[in-house]
C-alpha cells in the first residue's frame, strides 16, 4: 500500500523530471528541510491550523526567495501547505529521493571499511556493485576500525559482509559447534 507521502513524492518527481531539474529540486527540498530543522517554531507555524493559508504561503515564498530556490519548489510547498501535509515533508523528501533513484536507475550503497579506501579500490568496488545490482551505484564511505579488515556494504536491503571480524566470528562459531 502506498503512503500519502509517496503520492506527493511521485507527483514532485514527475514534475521535476519533466522539467529536467530533478537534482536541483532534490537539493532545494533538502535545504528547505534543513531550514525547518534549524527553527522548530517555523515548522510549527507552517503546520499550524491557526495560521492562515495566505500567511503560510507568504512565509514559504519568503523562504524560497531567501534560498534562491525554484518556482517548482515554491509551488510544491504551496500544495503541501494547502493540503495540510507539512508534517509529512521529511517523509515526502525521503520518498522523493528514493523515487528519483528508482527512475534514474541509481542504487545507493553504504560502504563501511576498516580503513580508508583508495580511489582505485573505490572504483573497483563500485564496478562490482554495479554488476551485482544492474544499476549505477553511488556510494557513501565510512570507517569502522572494529571491522579489523575488509568491508561491509549495504545496497538497499542487501548486505555484503566481507569483514574480517565477521569471518572470525563465523570461524569461532564453527569451532565451538564441533
Amino acid at each position: 500500500m502506498r503512503t500519502i507521502a509517496q503520492h506527493y513524492a511521485d507527483a514532485l518527481a514527475d514534475v521535476a523530471i519533466s522539467q529536467k531539474n530533478a537534482e536541483t529540486v532534490s537539493r532545494e527540498l533538502r535545504d528547505f528541510l534543513a531550514l525547518l530543522g534549524e527553527s522548530a517554531q517555523l515548522g510549527i507555524l507552517l503546520g499550524s491550523p491557526a495560521v492562515s493559508r495566505a500567511n503560510k504561503h507568504a512565509i514559504a515564498q519568503a523562504l524560497v526567495e531567501r534560498m534562491k530556490a525554484s518556482r517548482t519548489l515554491r509551488n510544491f510547498l504551496f500544495v503541501v501547505i494547502d493540503q495540510r501535509r507539512m508534517a509529512l515533508l521529511p517523509e515526502i523528501q525521503q520518498a522523493f529521493e528514493a523515487q528519483l533513484d528508482e527512475r534514474q536507475g541509481v542504487a545507493r550503497a553504504n560502504v563501511v571499511s576498516a580503513r580508508g579506501l583508495k580511489e582505485g579500490e573505490k572504483k573497483q568496488l563500485r564496478a562490482a556493485l554495479e554488476r551485482l545490482s544492474g544499476r549505477r551505484v553511488e556510494a557513501r564511505y565510512e570507517l569502522d576500525p572494529a571491522l579489523i579488515g575488509g568491508a561491509v556494504v549495504r545496497v538497499g536491503s542487501t548486505i555484503y559482509d566481507g569483514s574480517v571480524r565477521t569471518r572470525l566470528e563465523r570461524l569461532r562459531a564453527r569451532l565451538e559447534s564441533k
